[in-house]
């Protein structure tokens, strides 16, 4: 680890999480930063007590509090108030006036080691570690005129996620304006941090005092202080355990109670094929048949599992706090599998395929996926990832009017990564599609799956959704997360594929003050459905009742989809290392590049590992050129593109490389070596170079 730890002294959470006992009520505003009313935020202003929880805490907002849309409408979800802390991956928001980051010196994306300095004018500190947690910093680039009226926001990230269940104190010091003038703390915190607090903040006299005595301990020092909270992050079972639930249900029903010890038992779930087609090789001469039919699921959720449903909940008992949803009968889940023409001769590895943004499971046979199942003998299956697959979409245009109903899509992804591991189990239980005739070879009459093991093979959103799926799941321990990063709230604004859904999102809420906050509300829904709820559990810690997993994940260099930095928070956070060089020289804005990702090396080639790859720089034939907009490019047959952006902004110059991984020889040649019982990550670039990507000549 290259952080630098520093000698704060112990403080008890239980004493901490005393502090919005005394101040919060769910309808008022914090006096400590008036520029929107949950600002700042995260902070445990807005939790209360709760019995029963893991960290004594639930979130305690109300409607009045949430920014409204054009019809006046709150955009609060109710849902929010069940969670025991906020997101492990939240960025940390509030509003300092005339605030210039460079001449504060607070760390940047580029230089994140910064975070470290004895000076640095703002920190977190872990209370349960007394060590300073990495971040960097950034005002939103993207403020508009409503926005920027009274300024940009401030947002402090963390450059790795929170630890699940631990309380951190954010301080901000020596803050300068652009000339160089320390910014004076606001009236509420200045009479908090004198030791004469009045009006709204006096009764948090008691409470503050123990985060001040803690900064002190850290060598911060309180005059120095323009403002400072505290805020708990959720625990490991409130964001696991409905999905835990839904799982363990569902396979013990099946017959298989112990589902961490890697082995398929009892019966396969129940199917229909509704439709078997088999290709000539004039037709194709990788896939030789595909086959589409439902899967039977318990279903969840209101509705019949169909967009918009949600969970109920079995009341807790008494002395507890916990979310179990109920079951509501069963579903049909689509799916859709395809063999190639190698499986007719030698049983084909079965691996899931989860599909591109609000896509559906059609995506199956894109000309990538078709060459590494034939490449590399690969039976690919995949299901709608409800929640966020084409047949959400009026639900997603509803959600972008109305925030307050978010918890429909959280809800239904979580029914969809149930939908993925019972189509697993399918995959590979004997009495599965093994045993049936549609999945049989024509030339041997065996089954065309080598029922051995089970992997996955993902990009973009299945890569994002399929984090969490990995931390699930029973029956695959190796993964590819290809193109894939975590925390939508972090990658969208810095994404071109928000554009479209901005167009809906920002009519209905005018400020970019207020649609930034909504983000990061509900990013504490979303994270029971993407790998940003599950980070700690991917590759380290398994999940109760899991086998520990691994995963590679193939990042494309300047992303216009996906945030590269998305990515490098998601290797950090899973404890993943990564190929070197990463880049080539002039390749990247980091003083530090892979900043706290060790080296890959052939002593730890059989872990979890991130590799970049790279299309080039703009060029058009053999001529360097200077990068246009995307589309503008495409035309003149342009490749190649900058690197990574900084600020949230989403890339637009030269052509967008998002899927020039998958379609790469080298990198599927490298994702099949890794896909095995004992797979590796196995060298396939050039020594002393960057992984180059199509585009470059391969």
């Amino acid at each position: 680890m290259l952080e630098n730890r520093f000698a704060v002294a112990a403080i008890t959470v239980a004493a901490l999480t005393l502090i919005p006992a005394a101040g919060a009520a769910a309808s008022g505003c914090d006096p400590l930063d008036t520029r929107a009313c949950i600002l700042p935020f995260p902070s445990n202003f807005n939790t209360v007590a709760q019995k029963g929880s893991e960290t004594g805490l639930r979130l305690n907002f109300s409607a009045s509090q949430f920014p409204k849309n054009v019809k006046g409408k709150s955009g609060f979800p109710p849902e929010l108030n069940r969670n025991d802390g906020f997101s492990p991956g939240s960025a940390l928001l509030t509003y300092v006036p005339g605030i210039d980051i460079a001449a504060t010196g607070a760390a940047p994306i580029t230089d994140i080691a910064q975070y470290s300095k004895a000076n640095a004018p703002i920190v977190v500190i872990d209370v349960k570690t007394g060590q300073r947690h990495p971040i960097w910093v950034e005002l939103d680039t993207n403020a508009d005129a409503i926005s920027e009226a009274k300024g940009q926001l401030l947002m402090i990230h963390p450059a790795k996620n929170f630890l699940e269940g631990h309380t951190y104190i954010v301080a901000l010091r020596n803050l300068k304006n652009s000339a160089g003038k320390t910014i004076p703390a606001g009236g509420a915190f200045a009479s908090l941090r004198n030791g004469k607090p009045t009006g709204a903040v006096k009764a948090r006299r008691a409470g503050y005092e123990k985060i001040f005595k803690a900064l002190t301990k850290a060598k911060v020092a309180r005059s120095s202080l323009y403002l400072a909270w505290d805020f708990t992050i959720a625990s490991e079972r409130n964001l696991s355990e409905r999905a835990l639930s839904m799982r363990n249900r569902s396979f013990a029903a099946l017959g298989d109670s112990n589902l961490a010890d890697g082995k398929v038992a009892g019966k396969a779930p129940e199917y229909k094929i509704d439709k078997v087609e088999d290709y000539s090789t004039d037709q194709s001469t990788r896939i030789a048949r595909q086959i589409t039919g439902h899967v039977t699921v318990p279903c969840f959720l209101s509705k019949g599992c169909a967009t918009g449903g949600t969970m109920s909940y079995a009341k807790s008992k008494k002395g507890k706090f916990d979310s179990i949803p109920n079951q509501q009968g069963t579903m049909q889940a689509l799916f859709i599998c395809r063999i190639p023409r190698a499986a007719m001769t030698t049983p084909a590895r079965p691996s899931l395929y989860g599909h591109g943004l609000l896509g559906s499971p059609d995506e199956i046979d894109a000309g990538n996926v078709d060459d590494m199942a034939s490449e590399h003998n690969m039976m690919f299956c995949a299901t709608p990832e409800i929640g966020m697959a084409d047949e959400d979409v009026p639900n997603a245009i509803a959600l972008l009017g109305d925030m307050s109903k978010f918890s429909s899509m959280a809800d239904r992804l979580q029914q969809g990564l149930l939908n993925e591991l019972i189509l697993g189990r399918l995959m590979i239980n004997p009495s599965g599609f093994a045993a049936a005739e549609a999945f049989k070879s024509t030339s041997t009459s065996q089954s065309a799956i080598d029922t051995s093991a089970l992997y996955y093979d993902s990009n973009s959103q299945g890569a994002i959704l399929g984090g969490a799926l990995t931390a699930l799941s029973p029956d695959f321990t190796r993964a590819v997360l290809g193109v894939g990063g975590m925390n939508y709230s972090l990658l969208l604004p810095r994404s071109v594929d928000f554009d479209t859904y901005e167009l809906i999102f920002k009519p209905a809420y005018k400020s970019r003050l207020d649609r930034m906050l909504l983000l990061s509300a509900i990013q504490n829904l979303w994270d029971r459905g993407e790998t940003n709820g599950y980070g700690q559990h991917v590759t380290n810690k398994p999940l109760p009742g899991t086998p520990k997993h691994n995963v590679l994940l193939h990042v494309a260099l300047g992303d216009h989809q996906v945030a590269q930095v998305s990515a490098e928070n998601e290797a950090r956070t899973l404890g993943l290392v990564g190929r070197r060089p990463a880049y080539d020289a002039g390749r990247s804005f980091d003083k530090t590049p892979l900043w706290n990702i060790p080296s890959l090396t052939s002593g730890n080639a059989g872990g979890s590992a991130l590799v970049i790859w790279d299309s080039g720089p703009c060029r058009i034939g053999s001529v360097f050129e200077t990068c246009l907009e995307n589309d503008a490019f495409d035309k003149l047959g342009g490749v190649g593109n900058p690197v990574a952006q900084i600020g949230d902004l989403a890339p637009r110059l030269g052509r967008d490389p998002h899927s020039r991984p998958r379609s790469t020889p080298q990198a599927r040649q490298q994702k099949s070596e890794f896909l095995k019982p004992a797979g590796k990550i196995t060298e396939v670039c050039p020594a002393n170079s960057a992984c180059h990507s199509v585009g470059w000549g391969y």
